[in-house]
């Protein structure tokens, strides 16, 4: 009899052993799938969104409603030059189209819910028309996670931003570093220094080393600005992001990025999660990872020791310059 109790109690010990090792790394969550609407525009985008979700760089509460919807959708998609941004998506009134960086377009899928969804309705993907100088092939849908069907353009799914007050506004433009105006290509509405896509004109991968002269080697993203970890966060036994709301608009999470897009980063524990606020967060070793708003240029370390909780990453995922813990 004792030697049967032994025997469970140590199946049990190792079940739960393996359970914490395997913890990190994992990932779920469903990836939509894009069709093809070809000629079809939002309609009325009440009840888009539910969920408890805060994008990044966006304050909860924000009850504006875009003109698109309130003038009955999007109807007959434009391309509109009146802005320093170049060509951008208008929809049939106007209305900038943005994207999100923390969305995915291969397969396309949509991490705006709940209040970040509020501040950025959703485009519904009823009934929209391709007019001159878009194609039709680009647009298609996506079903979200309420249900609904959103407008897709070249994969990525399309919003409008609720403080956009007038046609031709463009203020959701940089929101966060992470939102951005839709070209008719779908990529990101060119900005200083951006070669239009999200990308740094060195053409970086989504991660890399620097060897900063101050700090020695630290991990970039992919536009050559700083990583930073922050004290209050979790890596075990699985991550745990605990700046939330107002916190994200002074460090944005580090979108999702492919194993096979980093240079020089340890590869062990480099995972993306999803987030409390629904929003998938990369990190380094399992340690969520941000950019810091203050940083304004490729090779500032602005944020590096501020208030004691926000460090530089290292290639190997440690925290730079931090007090022994």
């Amino acid at each position: 009899m004792k030697t049967s109790w032994r025997s469970a109690s140590l199946a049990a010990s190792v079940v739960a052993v393996l359970t914490l090792a395997t913890a990190c790394g994992q990932e779920s969550g469903t990836s939509g799938s894009s069709e093809n609407v070809g000629a079809t525009a939002p309609g009325s985008i009440a009840g888009v969104g539910a969920g408890s979700g805060v994008g990044a760089g966006v304050g909860a509460g924000v009850t504006e409603s875009p003109g698109g919807s309130d003038a009955g959708g999007a109807g007959e998609l434009a391309v509109s030059a009146a802005t320093d941004l170049g060509k951008i998506l208008t929809d049939g009134n106007g209305k900038t189209l943005y994207r999100f960086d923390s969305d995915t377009a291969e397969p396309p899928k949509s991490n705006c819910d709940g209040d970040c969804a509020t501040a950025w309705p959703p485009v519904s993907a009823d009934d929209v028309t391709a007019g001159d100088g878009i194609d039709k092939s680009l647009l298609g849908e996506v079903t979200r996670s309420d249900g609904t069907k959103q407008l897709t353009v070249a994969g990525w799914p399309a919003y409008y931003y609720a403080k956009d007050a007038n046609a031709g506004d463009t203020t959701g433009q940089g929101v966060g570093n992470k939102w951005f105006a839709l070209t008719p290509e779908g990529k990101k509405a060119k900005a200083s220094g951006s070669d239009g896509d999200g990308g740094s004109e060195a053409g970086l991968p989504g991660l890399s080393v620097r060897n900063d002269p101050n700090l020695g080697k630290i991990v970039v993203d992919k536009n050559g600005m700083t990583v930073y970890r922050f004290l209050k966060d979790k890596a075990w036994p699985e991550p745990v992001s605990n700046c939330n709301g107002g916190c994200l608009d002074k460090w944005p999470a580090v979108a999702p990025v492919a194993t096979d897009d980093t240079k020089g980063v340890q590869k062990k524990g480099l995972m993306n999660f999803t987030r409390s606020d629904g929003i998938k967060q990369m990190t380094v070793n399992c340690s969520p990872i941000y950019t810091f708003a203050g940083d304004k240029s490729p090779g500032d370390i602005n944020g590096q020791g501020v208030g004691g909780q926000w460090y530089a990453v290292a290639p190997d995922g440690k925290l730079v310059g931090a007090p022994a813990q």
